[in-house]
């Protein structure tokens, strides 16, 4: 993507060249199965039994985690995509709001350096 686009001209594009870094695809399944693990750990510390007993409570935990986040995130996907659509909605009302950014060069926007004496 260049940066000589105009505002509706990037939104048309949409996801086109761009990719979710893994972590955020994978979030959910990561923390999900590392609070879920720590759940039944700490669960199993205030009865005092041994850490990793009554492995059912990890799995549990795991899956409740896992789904709860999972949840967490597509919402959070449907927030974002409705809002994109919303200022999508805007700039295609209002271009005049949004005008083309003009290309300077370096020299343009920086002064000449010369060193004191």
């Amino acid at each position: 993507m260049t940066s000589h686009l105009t505002a509706i001209e990037l939104l048309k594009l949409g996801d086109e060249d761009r990719k979710k870094p893994f972590l955020n695809i994978y979030w959910p399944q990561i923390i999900g199965t590392a609070f879920g693990v720590g759940t039944g750990i700490f669960m199993n510390f205030g009865t005092r039994r041994p850490l990793f007993s009554g492995i059912q409570k990890h799995i549990v935990g795991v899956a409740v985690w896992t789904s709860l986040l999972t949840y967490v995130q597509h919402k959070r996907d449907e927030y974002y995509a409705e809002k994109d659509a919303v200022y999508r909605h805007y700039v295609e009302l209002h271009p005049e709001d949004f005008p083309t950014p003009e290309r300077k060069k370096i020299g343009d926007i920086l002064e000449p350096w010369v060193p004191i004496r």
